[in-house]
């Protein structure tokens, strides 16, 4: 479908830049917050009037695109980025009586103003769109690029994925029982018998193209599925691994978005019942937290390991194969959006 030729990850981990990702860094007031470097490239005065979301996504964009050759068109992914800038400007409404209000968190209280900055600061004038799908936002910003793709084969895009933890994102998931009650540590999260996750936050990017020279991974296919039905889930599997696993092939791995919440269990263990015993299993979310994109920082992660051919001891849960060409990730949000992705060595 495309091949991924540059890639950065902003997250909770040592992901940007000088990547560590043997030692595991532990939850922040029960919130794993992405650990922000500095933001080189960035005026300082553009810099400062940035939320958050706005300075995460444009730092792990100006990382990628380092050097590189401007592309196409630029693809965002997010469900809440915006969020904590809208609530301020709308407070801003009723503390100054609709009078006189600060611009900068109306100019940033939209979604799209994460892709709408980049292109600002790179000087790109081409296809600018956020997809805004809940937890399947990702991956309908990667079926985008595909089909871009399709209708241009020369071209390239900047595809990425940005979400945060803001006070009011965090106040209205813990309302709804999204998030775990006790204090929990990184290394027990998988092994707690509870409701519950725990929130996370991050920016990633790739730069991508259908250029098989000099890429790092190649993404075979993508599929989603709404359903609650875990046999459902389990014959869309199937399906999946049918219509984009090459004859001959096998996985080699399974990225496991499980995130601790055994109200989601029995939709990982249908998936995994299909897969062969001598298939590895691994899981990511106990490094990036729970949030609507947290599958870019697994397709990131995917990157990762077919370049290095290892995996963090932390992330494996079931070890078999020390070689990685085929990994397939699968994904769930709150029990009710599935994706499939299928990634794969450049060949």
């Amino acid at each position: 479908m495309f091949y991924i030729h540059q890639t950065s990850c902003i997250s909770p981990q040592q992901s940007f830049r000088d990547i560590n990702l043997d030692e595991l860094n532990v939850y922040s007031d029960q919130r794993l917050l992405a650990i922000e470097p500095g933001y080189n490239g960035i005026p300082p005065g553009v810099l400062r009037r940035m939320g958050k979301a706005v300075r995460m996504g444009v730092g792990a964009a100006m990382q990628t695109l380092q050097n590189k050759a401007a592309p196409n068109g630029i693809i965002m992914a997010t469900a809440n980025g915006g969020k904590e800038d809208c609530v301020k400007f709308l407070n801003q409404i009723i503390e100054y009586d609709e009078g006189l209000l600060t611009p900068i968190n109306f100019v940033q209280s939209t979604p799209n103003a994460i892709a709408a900055q980049i292109g600002l600061l790179t000087g790109n004038h081409g296809y600018n769109i956020t997809h805004l799908h809940l937890g399947l936002a990702f991956e309908f910003a990667v079926m985008d690029v595909v089909m871009l793709l399709e209708e241009n084969p020369g071209n390239s895009y900047l595809l990425g994925a940005v979400d945060d933890i803001s006070l009011y994102n965090y106040v209205f998931e813990e309302k709804d029982d999204l998030y775990k009650k006790e204090p929990l540590s990184a290394h027990l999260l998988y092994q707690t018998d509870s409701p519950g996750c725990v929130p996370g936050e991050g920016a990633t990017m790739f730069l991508i193209n259908g250029d098989q020279n000099g890429s790092l991974a190649k993404l075979v296919g993508v599929d989603t599925l709404h359903s609650e039905d875990p046999i459902a889930v389990k014959e869309k599997l199937q399906d999946f691994l049918r219509n984009y696993l090459p004859a001959g092939e096998v996985i080699d791995l399974l990225l496991s978005g499980e995130n601790g919440d055994n109200r989601l269990l029995k939709y990982y263990t249908a998936c995994e019942s299909i897969i062969d015993e001598h298939v590895a299993i691994a899981r990511f979310k106990h490094m990036s937290g729970e949030y609507p994109t947290a599958v870019a920082m697994g397709l990131w992660l995917c990157c990762h390991i077919l370049q290095k051919q290892t995996i963090p001891d932390h992330m494996v849960k079931r070890a078999t194969k020390t070689l990685y060409k085929n990994i397939l990730i699968y994904n769930n949000f709150k029990g009710a959006q599935h994706s499939f992705m299928l990634v794969s060595i450049p060949t």
